[in-house]
This record gives structure tokens, C-alpha cells and sequence, in this order.
């Protein structure tokens, strides 16, 4: 790339980033009621992003060879027992994954 081109790229992510940032404040001010198909998507999308990301991480999984799944199984089990305690997004996320990394790393 060239100097211009990424001075262009960088300048058009700059923009859209700023545009997904202000956009929902600029539309849906105080003075106005926020519509209920709105509420809505912000009530179900988080868990349906969950959902999602579950299924992507879980996906290649293979129970019936090498490892059948422990390590996976094992941070699920971390991530929902931990949540369920603290309630804590992060730490959740960092345990789960530090009990997978450490099982694929020295166990498996």
C-alpha cells in the first residue's frame, strides 16, 4: 500500500467507527422514545450473540478422537460455573480460557 492509500484506509475507519459510535445517540435522543422493536433487539441479541459464539468455538470439536472434547467440556463447565457465582463477564472469559490453554498445553 501506499502512503495515500493507507492514510485513506486508516481515515475510513476512523469515520465508520465514529458513525457506529454517535449514529445511536443522534437518532435516538432523550427527547424522543426509543422504539420498542429497538428495545427488543437490545433485550435478545446479547443472548443470541452468546448463543452464536458458543456454537462457532464448539464447532470442530470431535468427541470420537484425541482428546473427545475434555478440554472444551472442562472450560464450558469453568466459564458457566464461574459466571454463575460472580457474575463477572471477564472473569468468566479468562478462566475459561486459562483452564482450556492449560489443559491443551500440559494435559493433552
Amino acid at each position: 500500500m501506499s502512503l495515500s492509500e493507507e492514510i485513506i484506509t486508516i481515515s475510513m475507519c476512523v469515520i465508520a467507527t465514529l458513525i457506529t459510535r454517535f449514529l445511536p445517540f443522534v437518532l435516538f435522543s432523550e427527547k424522543n422514545k426509543t422504539p420498542k422493536f429497538i428495545q427488543y433487539l437490545g433485550k435478545a441479541l446479547p443472548a443470541a450473540i452468546f448463543a452464536l459464539l458458543i456454537v462457532y468455538c464448539l464447532k470442530n470439536v470431535d468427541i470420537t478422537s484425541g482428546s473427545y472434547g475434555i478440554p472444551e467440556a472442562a472450560a464450558v463447565f469453568v466459564v458457566t460455573v464461574l459466571h454463575l457465582w460472580k457474575r463477572k463477564i471477564l472473569l468468566s472469559m479468562a478462566g475459561g480460557t486459562f483452564c482450556y490453554m492449560l489443559l491443551v498445553q500440559l494435559v493433552f
